[in-house]
């Protein structure tokens, strides 16, 4: 999730003006749906083969991705200084540990890695060619997979606050969120993220990253985009839209796609 302290400048706007800070003119409507177009790969059965190509992976994707390349140094720096202090760090790998602190960071990757991963679906020629984060999509996948084995099973009640685009969805609908979705287990700071669009969500595959994140104190339940969900309630107050999703399955469109012969 974004620094804290954009969501603090958010809500302080917010209570200054006494509605939600911004123009009803820049809120962009968008229907939720399956995000087919996402990619969702699993990488089940082939993480070993995946990790044999991630070094030169990484050396070309570096190289064309100058927001990653920083970030990443950015992020193996802060490993560095904080697992030996942090027990809980140690329950990934450095490389895992490493790509969730910088999809946590507040720099500009996440905002292009997820962009990148909603429209990297569109076919697996789009995919091979395309898609500059095959690393970071496979490490963050694995991340999550190893957290969510690390501890026993269950879900999350988390809230996610949008600004800029106001979802509409119909009740008992399917959707999936299509990227790695930021979320909190605490409301108030959900909120402080936006507020034209809040969710309510329970989440069965997503996980807490505290331990990994750059900001601790935002609670955040990190969601992979193969998790789908059951719109169980949507309601409108003004220009406001409120959407509770529960977790209902996982599905993905792709398997192990760049080590398919």
């Amino acid at each position: 999730m974004e620094h804290l302290a954009l969501g603090w400048v958010l809500l302080i706007g917010t209570l200054a003006a006494g509605s939600p800070p911004h123009r009803r003119d820049s809120i962009t409507d968008k229907e939720m749906d399956m995000a087919l177009t996402s990619f969702d790969d699993q990488y089940q059965g082939c993480g070993h083969l995946m990790e044999e190509e991630l070094p030169e992976l990484n050396r070309t994707e570096f190289t064309n991705n100058k927001a990653y390349a920083e970030d990443w140094a950015i992020a193996t720096a802060k490993w560095q200084n904080c697992h030996r202090c942090n027990p809980q760090m140690r329950v990934l790998r450095p490389k895992l540990a490493i790509a969730v602190l910088a999809y946590s960071y507040n720099g500009s990757l996440y905002r292009e890695f997820n962009k990148a991963t909603r429209e990297a679906g569109r076919s697996r020629e789009y995919y091979l060619h395309h898609f500059h984060f095959k690393v970071l999509h496979f490490l963050l996948t694995e991340a999550l997979r190893a957290l969510r084995d690390s501890r026993p099973r269950r879900c999350y009640q988390v809230y996610r606050g949008v600004q800029g685009i106001r979802f509409t969805a119909q009740q008992h609908q399917s959707v999936r969120f299509g990227q790695f979705t930021s979320t909190s287990s605490l409301k108030n700071i959900a909120e402080c993220f936006g507020q034209d669009t809040f969710f309510r969500v329970k989440t069965c595959h997503g996980v807490p990253i505290k331990d990994f994140s750059f900001f601790p104190e935002e609670e955040e339940v990190l969601i992979p985009p193969f998790e789908v969900f059951e719109v169980t309630k949507v309601t409108r107050i003004g220009n406001r839209s409120f959407i509770h999703l529960s977790s209902q399955d996982i599905f993905s469109n792709y398997n192990c796609e760049f080590v398919k012969g």
